[in-house]
């Protein structure tokens, strides 16, 4: 082969790889597209939840508290969410996606810290029972700001869809988590089972959000068709 030749090779090796890079980024902007929906509606309701935490702890005389912050948070992140479910309808607002997703993840993280802020406020009220229950919500709250910090990450490093479906399923499964430690805060509260109720929801549409964006078919009911 000339040296020629091998120049005019490698040039169209380079064009070729740049083009399926190019084709593959788009690809990929397009696809975020189907999780737009159920991310829009896992965060309106996980907003929700928040608020109804909120309610809560005036109820149990615990406003202004650690448990009240975090409720605060779980809104905010929330609120983040629904932003980039509508940002992942266009192809051309990854970027945007990805900082919602981000500070998503901060609420959780800070509402992590909240938590472990009402734990001590909770001992120091002599309430062992509600801070053993508060304790309770640390580690899945944590889970899922990892998670959703791992959802922005995979999308910024353009890896497979399977990936980034793989990580908005454990943010879904770690919400689900963490809506059962809500639910018994007080079991007598309407509140209380309103926001845990919101946040099953949440996660259901999180983990519906994955699917969508790895092409799973929904199953048909079995019978005659």
């Amino acid at each position: 082969m000339t040296t020629h030749h091998y120049h005019q090779q490698s040039t169209q090796i380079k064009q070729y790889t740049t083009q399926q890079r190019t084709q593959q980024t788009t690809t990929q902007l397009y696809s975020l597209k189907p999780a737009a929906l159920p991310l829009m509606d896992s965060g309106k309701a996980l907003a929700r939840s928040g608020e109804l935490l909120i309610d809560l702890t005036s109820k149990l005389d615990l406003y202004g508290g650690g448990l009240s912050a975090a409720g605060a948070n779980i809104r905010n992140c929330g609120d983040c969410l629904a932003q980039a479910g509508a940002s992942a309808r266009m192809k051309t607002a990854t970027e945007l996606v990805i900082d919602e997703l981000r500070e998503g993840s901060d609420c959780l993280r800070e509402g992590t810290d909240k938590l472990t802020r009402a734990v001590e406020e909770s001992e120091v009220d002599g309430n062992t029972v509600l801070k053993d229950k508060i304790g309770k919500m640390i580690v899945p709250m944590k889970q899922a700001s990892l998670w959703l910090e791992e959802v922005g990450a995979s999308i910024l490093q353009k890896e497979s869809l399977d990936v980034i479906a793989g990580h908005l399923i454990s943010t879904g499964e770690a919400l689900l988590l963490l809506s059962m430690t809500v639910e018994v805060l007080d079991e007598e509260s309407e509140d209380g089972k309103l926001s845990a109720q919101r946040m099953v929801y949440a996660s259901e549409q999180m983990i519906l959000a994955g699917k969508e964006l790895k092409g799973e078919k929904k199953e048909k009911p079995k019978g005659k068709s």
